[in-house]
């Protein structure tokens, strides 16, 4: 039997849905089958699925993905992709993260990678971790405007402390001296302490001439590679081509 007074206190508490879950229990049949145990488990399970449901939709709001609907189930293991499964579902566990790792994405314009590294935004989400998707020129230039405005170190605090970056356009242009140290301050303020995705039409031996000063580039290098899993995504069409074939 439904009190009026608990539904109306679960509401004042933000119990939002246990007061719902509460209701309906109590206008079915089942009401009297169930034990003090069941259905006081039934409605902690219900607010719980309500708040973490809510939490990962916060945590995907504020990771700003190119693809907010990738997931590491639906990317495309075609044969001409040459995409390790394995791999990509291991890392689809978020476990990288958790071992403070990097992943390299390389391939063409078109690969896929975007879609990839959003694929795995998504599962560090799910997985309640912080996510960021960037484009590197986008970086670069809040660096800039940050330091004209004075507010740099907050700036480089948000990107130090965020679980996943993930960097779009990575060094598909050179870089000037400044921010080339930007760069280093980044990839320093993150080495071994959370994980980065990195997508990229170059492999890392292309980077370093694109990159202002050869010690600069030794030492993103150097913070980079070694701590980094490689995924080279070939392909005999761009995604979008496919894509593109598909919706004709």
């Amino acid at each position: 039997m439904l009190n009026q007074m608990t539904l109306n206190r679960l509401h004042e508490m933000k119990l939002s849905a246990m007061a719902e879950k509460y209701r309906i229990i109590a206008a079915s049949a089942a009401e009297g089958q169930l034990s003090f145990d069941e259905w006081f488990g039934l409605l902690v399970d219900a607010e719980w699925d309500h708040r973490h449901t809510n939490r990962i939709a916060r945590l995907m709001k504020k990771a700003t993905l190119y693809f907010p609907n990738a997931s590491v189930e639906d990317i495309e293991y075609r044969s001409d992709r040459k995409l390790n499964r394995n791999l990509l579902q291991e890392l689809g566990t978020c476990r990288y993260i958790l071992d403070k790792r990097n992943v390299i994405l390389m391939g063409a314009t078109g690969a896929g990678k975007t879609y990839i590294a959003c694929a795995l935004g998504t599962a560090a989400c799910r997985n309640l971790y912080t996510v960021k998707y960037i484009r590197l020129p986008d970086l670069l230039n809040e660096l800039a405007v940050a330091r004209g405005e004075g507010c740099y170190m907050d700036v480089m605090k948000f990107y130090r402390k965020v679980s996943l970056l993930i960097l779009d356009e990575w060094m598909l242009i050179p870089l000037t001296k400044t921010e080339s140290r930007d760069l280093l301050e980044i990839v320093e303020a993150r080495y071994e302490r959370s994980s980065t995705i990195f997508c990229s039409q170059f492999a890392p031996p292309g980077w370093h001439e694109r990159i202002a000063e050869d010690a600069l580039a030794d030492a993103v290098l150097d913070r980079i590679e070694n701590s980094s899993y490689k995924i080279l995504i070939d392909g005999d069409d761009s995604m979008r081509k496919r894509k593109g074939f598909q919706s004709e």
